[in-house]
């Protein structure tokens, strides 16, 4: 019988779609996953689907009811690009949804008696720097630099990161007797690409976008300059990491809030194993101003050292084999 029973909200996505395929494997888990959208056909049988929009309170007051989660994998959000465009609906999903989730999580806690994991995927988009001189000369950063976010996915983001953190270690501060709270864990990512999904909304989705429109014989016009640089990890990665930290001993931890990262690529990077992968590959520059200074108010690189130190992460794809042995096998193999 599973011994835990997890939620993963947001699960259609890129990340919960190989969340759910890692988390299977594994029966001690009970999946529960919800989205808006139902799950594709090979994820049918892995997971209790709830189709659901959080913005109905009553959703939210029926998972509480229902079932008792011991972890949470709050996914669901509006990405970058998308953001820009309609902020104010990204804010209500990105953060009005998240202190739902989080006061959720803590009635759960109080209820069980123990802390209920609570895993949020943070970005790089938290960053911003004022021009591109500082981002060339800057060292990679750690998590407390340069917090200054220059998008409303970033702003709502950040906020995210220190209500989460709040909710586990000031909730309630003033009561006669401290309460059970939740047990908030946050991952900063950098780029995330898989060779699966096609992505969408993302503005650090020019290497993707860029190979799989390859694969597909189309031209691409890339979005940003040739020399840009921002951090990566590939998909099994990604997962890797919210499961690592998900599992690590909470008193091994010193933050709530981590970054993460494997390699960082400029679009020039991305473009030149595209054509190793694909020598007929049509590929074309034309930024657009708005978007490339978003992705220049972004780090060139992150200091993932405290991942490292207090719950043992280590990418196990570098450039190099994200490159040849992840995306270019497996999407030509997509697409064949």
């Amino acid at each position: 019988m599973p011994e835990r029973t997890v939620l993963i909200t947001g699960a259609s996505g890129e990340i919960g779609q190989a969340l759910i395929e890692a988390l299977s494997e594994d029966h001690q888990y009970r999946i529960i996953s919800l989205d808006l959208k139902p799950l594709p056909g090979k994820l049918e049988g892995k997971s209790t689907h709830i189709t659901g929009n959080l913005l109905d309170k009553g959703l939210i007051e029926q998972l509480d009811k229902e079932y008792s989660f011991n972890q949470i994998f709050h996914l669901a959000a509006v990405l970058s690009t998308t953001a820009e465009h309609n902020p104010y609906q990204a804010h209500k999903i990105n953060t009005c949804i998240t202190i739902d989730m989080l006061e959720m999580a803590v009635r759960q806690s109080q209820r069980g008696g123990k802390p209920v994991k609570f895993i949020f995927p943070s970005s790089i988009a938290v960053y911003g720097l004022p021009d591109l001189e500082t981002k060339i000369d800057l060292p990679p950063l750690t998590e407390n630099q340069w917090t200054e976010p220059k998008t409303m996915y970033g702003c709502s983001k950040l906020y995210c990161e220190k209500v989460g953190t709040y909710y586990s270690e000031g909730y309630q501060q003033l009561a006669e007797e401290i309460p059970v709270r939740l047990d908030f864990r946050a991952i900063r990512f950098p780029g995330i690409v898989s060779a699966f999904t096609v992505p969408s909304g993302g503005t650090s989705d020019f290497g993707p976008e860029m190979i799989h429109a390859a694969a597909q014989g189309k031209h691409y016009e890339c979005f940003v300059r040739e020399d840009v640089r921002i951090p990566f990890m590939v998909m099994p990665d990604a997962v890797r990491s919210l499961q690592m930290l998900a599992n690590a001993p909470r008193e091994g931890l010193k933050q709530r809030v981590y970054n993460v990262t494997s390699f960082s690529f400029s679009a020039a990077d991305f473009a030149a194993f595209t054509k190793q992968g694909f020598p007929q590959a049509e590929i074309s520059f034309k930024p657009d101003p708005p978007r490339q200074a978003i992705v220049d108010s972004w780090p060139a690189d992150v200091d993932d050292s405290a991942a490292r130190s207090d719950w043992g992460w280590e990418a196990l794809y570098d450039g190099e084999r994200a490159c040849q042995e992840y995306l270019l096998k497996n999407i030509k193999a997509h697409y064949s």
